[in-house]
């Protein structure tokens, strides 16, 4: 039997490659939502820019220039002038994303997004099993079961 991330449309490695992590929350950018979406950035952002009101802070927010200058470096992305956008990129929270799948309605987009979705769902277990056996070093540090590898002089 086939796993979930076997059927995807999009492999779920090329969706965690595209989630960057800004103002304290993992989006993803429009420019790499529309490329897997199958759709112009223009266009998809012309969706957003008809439905604001669908898009709180929380859901969606413009990149400041000091923001797209250190993905610039993290991605490598060209600057204006050189092939570069003239507009800062929208960046989607996983609220965002899900929002963007009751607008776009193709059968590739509702596909794309059951694979964003689920990739968002395993980087959380992903977080959460990290943080959960770093929560049990420091109680068994504490406890005296463990003794710091500095110490081993």
């Amino acid at each position: 039997m086939r796993t979930p991330s076997e059927n995807s449309i999009v492999p779920i490695g090329l969706i965690t490659q595209k989630i960057y992590f800004v103002r304290s929350a993992r989006v993803m950018l429009d420019a790499d939502l529309a490329r897997l979406y199958g759709v112009a950035t223009k266009n998809l952002n012309k969706a957003v820019k008809r439905n604001m009101r669908r898009f709180p802070q929380d859901f969606m927010f413009q990149l400041s220039s000091n923001e797209m200058r250190n993905l610039r470096f993290q991605i490598g992305t060209s600057k204006r002038g050189q092939g570069g956008r003239r507009y800062a990129p929208y960046a989607f929270t996983e609220q965002g994303i899900a929002m963007l799948s009751s607008m776009l309605r193709s059968a590739r987009a509702v596909q794309v997004n059951v694979a964003i979705m689920r990739t968002f769902v395993r980087l959380c277990e992903m977080l959460a099993t990290h943080e959960e056996l770093r929560r049990k070093i420091d109680a068994m540090e504490s406890a005296g079961q463990m003794r710091p590898l500095a110490d081993e002089s």
